[in-house]
């Protein structure tokens, strides 16, 4: 049986005409990202960087999320390249890595999502998910083809550094996370600071200079809607959580007329 990977991430932004809209899933629950899946948003971020997904729950919220018209794209914690390897085999196709400062740390994620000689991914094709058991024909050959890597832009250091970042061969769009920015600018918690406004632009700016797509992370919808003037062209603007635990607070407020002490 010859079987054919899902469209990149990469190539849903390339056909896109406006902004992609998409929301975190952040719970670890199979369950939770199949209800998101099916909500008619562009992508979801997976993630694993701050949530307590592992391997095992990674690969059940992707087999959920399959059958839906969505593009699921994975955070995992660092820039590991064993982690990385362990993803990719496990079918992940689409990568935000997080934590990326320069362009020789952008290289190496890279070098991380790529066989050799190019690359340093292991090979084990035969034995994963991410080939369907090599089910898809020429996976090793092809491999680089079915697969997309963005990297996380969210320190100042990396808004010094965004050209280079940003023109690293084999990195296919920078995501700003303002959040992290903004404590490392000393304004922990302001992520609707000017000085954060300005870097994240700056940051999208750049990016779509050097030919490459640009996200970002903007709850607010003015700020979301700032951000996607500005040019981004793929956009957070939610959490499964943040939408639990928010909703499950309005619905005490309206029986009570208050919230969480």
């Amino acid at each position: 049986m010859s079987l054919r990977l899902d469209p990149t991430f990469a190539s849903v932004l390339a056909d896109a005409d406006r902004t992609l809209i998409g929301m975190w899933v952040c719970s670890g629950s199979p369950l939770v990202a199949e209800i998101c899946a099916g909500s008619g948003l562009d992508w979801l971020l997976i993630d694993t960087e701050h949530s307590p997904g592992d391997l095992m729950t990674l690969q059940s919220q992707l087999q959920a999320t399959h059958a839906y018209p969505i593009t699921p794209v994975v955070r995992p914690p660092s820039a590991d390249p064993v982690m990385i390897k362990q993803y990719l085999d496990l079918g992940v196709q689409n990568l935000l890595i997080p934590m990326i400062d320069d362009g020789a740390q952008a290289r190496e994620v890279a070098r991380a999502v790529t066989y050799p000689p190019e690359g340093i991914r292991g090979v084990g094709s035969a034995l994963a998910r991410g080939s369907r058991w090599n089910r898809v024909p020429n996976y090793l050959g092809q491999a680089r083809e079915t697969l997309s890597a963005y990297v996380q832009v969210e320190s100042d250091t990396a808004v010094k550094n965004i050209a280079e970042i940003a023109t690293t061969p084999g990195i296919d769009g920078v995501f700003v996370g303002p959040s992290d920015l903004a404590a490392s600018m000393g304004l922990l918690g302001q992520q609707d600071h000017p000085d954060v406004i300005h870097a994240v632009t700056t940051c999208i700016t750049a990016a779509r200079r050097a030919g490459r797509k640009a996200g970002v992370n903007a709850f607010a919808p003015a700020l979301a809607q700032r951000y996607i003037e500005a040019g981004a062209d793929f956009i957070l603007v939610g959490a499964d959580v943040d939408l639990l635990a928010r909703g499950s607070e309005r619905l005490m407020s309206a029986y009570t007329g208050g919230g969480t002490s």
